[in-house]
Order: structure tokens, then sequence, then C-alpha cells
């Protein structure tokens, strides 16, 4: 015996599918990279030994070298400090940079990145965040390059401390980005250590931010001529001793710019591909 059915069978509910979010602009990406750089700024309320790198190595470097190589490069410390506070200056915020990659590829081994991702904001605010927040560390290391030489003896002109800072900072910032590249590809945080010393140690050391250029044998020259770093050294030293804005101030910006124009869309690349 069958039973027939005599009431209407409901339509079943048509699952709602989610409206694509939309396309997110400059202005929110800019919004969203000020908001991850205040949480990176947080990072370092919170954790002041971020800070110990930039605290310690001016101080350490600056005192070590100065009377190490001050009687024997100048004569005396006095006058050695005209040629290494802008060197210190150079060396000490340039490594600072490295850290940048170090901390991106500990955020993204910690699972932090895969977190944003599920957050309405642009993809490119937490790389672009972090970079904009290790400026402030970038600002506090050259502060206090300058003030150990102040300390020291060193009178520098005052205008060409502000543009020696700003210039350094600004090449930093852009030197950072081949940081972050290392720090979205490299399988460890330590890798992007290694990889960074091994670049930076050479590019540092050979150049005149120690030992004036004349006194290297003449292949070591001809290195100091090309490298990046003598620029910045150089137009460091001519600025902050006499104010001068010379043409390496302008090489500097040109390299800084090129670094910039070749990693950064790599780096973003390579991020939104592991985002």
């Amino acid at each position: 015996m069958t039973t027939t059915l005599t009431e209407p069978v409901p339509p079943v509910a048509a699952a709602r599918i989610p409206e694509p979010a939309a396309r997110i602009g400059l202005r929110k990406t800019f919004e969203n990279t000020l908001t991850l750089a205040y949480r990176g700024l947080l990072k370092i309320k919170h954790n002041p030994e971020q800070l110990f790198d930039v605290v310690i190595q001016p101080v350490i470097f600056t005192l070590m070298f100065t009377y190490i190589f001050g009687g024997a490069i100048s004569g005396d410390v006095k006058s050695y400090l005209p040629v290494i506070i802008p060197g210190i200056l150079v060396q000490t915020v340039v490594m600072t940079s490295v850290v940048t990659g170090v901390q991106l590829k500990e955020d993204m081994e910690k699972g932090v990145f895969d977190r944003f991702k599920s957050l309405p904001i642009a993809r490119i605010a937490a790389l672009s965040g972090a970079l904009t927040a290790d400026m402030v560390r970038y600002g506090i290391a050259s502060v206090l390059t300058v003030v150990m030489g102040f300390i020291m003896g060193y009178r520098p002109e005052p205008a060409g401390v502000l543009l020696a800072v700003l210039l350094v900072v600004a090449c930093s910032f852009a030197t950072s980005w081949i940081w972050a590249f290392f720090g979205v590809i490299a399988n460890k945080a330590s890798a992007v250590q290694g990889y960074s010393m091994l670049v930076m140690f050479p590019l540092t050391f050979a150049s005149p931010a120690f030992v004036p250029k004349e006194t290297m044998p003449g292949w070591l020259q001809a290195f100091i001529d090309v490298n990046p770093v003598s620029h910045l050294v150089w137009a460091c030293r001519d600025l902050m001793n006499s104010g001068h804005i010379g043409i390496h101030v302008l090489w500097s910006l040109v390299g800084a710019a090129a670094i910039v124009a070749v990693f950064a869309p790599l780096t973003v690349r390579a991020y939104m591909r592991r985002a």
C-alpha cells in the first residue's frame, strides 16, 4: 500500500554565494600600511630587546674603531672623528636594515602573516608596514651615532647632519627591500642572517668608512669606486663636515632608487605567491 503526499514540498533554499570583496585602493593600502607600521612600533615597545642592536652597536663601534684606528690613521682621536663618525653612521644603519628581513621571516614562521591573510586589508600592507616601522630604528641608530661623536668632541655642520641622517635612513629603507626579499624566499630566519652578512661585510669594510681609499691596494680602490656604500660614506662625510651637497648624494639616491626598482617588485611578487 502506498501513501500519496498532498502537501507541497517547500523549495530548498539556495546557498548564498558570498560577494567578492571590493578591490582595495591605493588610499586604503596606505592606511593599512600605517596601521601595520604602528603594530611594528608596538612590538618594539613590548619587546625593547629589539632595540639592542641599534642602541649598543653605535656606542661600541664608535668607541672601538675610534680609539683603535684614530692614532694610526689620523695621528690622534680628535682628527679621526670627521672620518670615522660618517663611516660609522653609514655602517651601523645599513647593517641595521638586515634585521628587517630576519624579523619578517620570524613573523612568517609564527603564522602572523596567515592571520593577516584572513583580514580585509591589502596583502602588501603587512610587508610595507614592517619596512616603514623599521625606519624608526634607523633613526634611533643615526641619532645615537651622532650623539656619541659629539660627546667625543666631533663638531659637525648641524644642517648637514640632518641631511646626512635623512639620506642614510632613505638608503637603508631601500636596502631593507633586499633583506625583505630574502626574508620571503628563505627557509629560515638564520639563513637570512647568513646571506646578509655574506653581502654586507665586504661592502661595508671594503669602503672608505674607516680608512682613506688611498691607503689600499689599486685593485681594492677600483672596487671601492663602484661600491654603493662608498658613495654613501663620501656623501655623508661631505654633508656632516662641510655641509656640501656633492655628486655622491646624487649617486647614493640613484643607487637607492635602483635597489627599490629592482627588489620591491621581486619582493612583492614573492610575497603574493606565499600570501
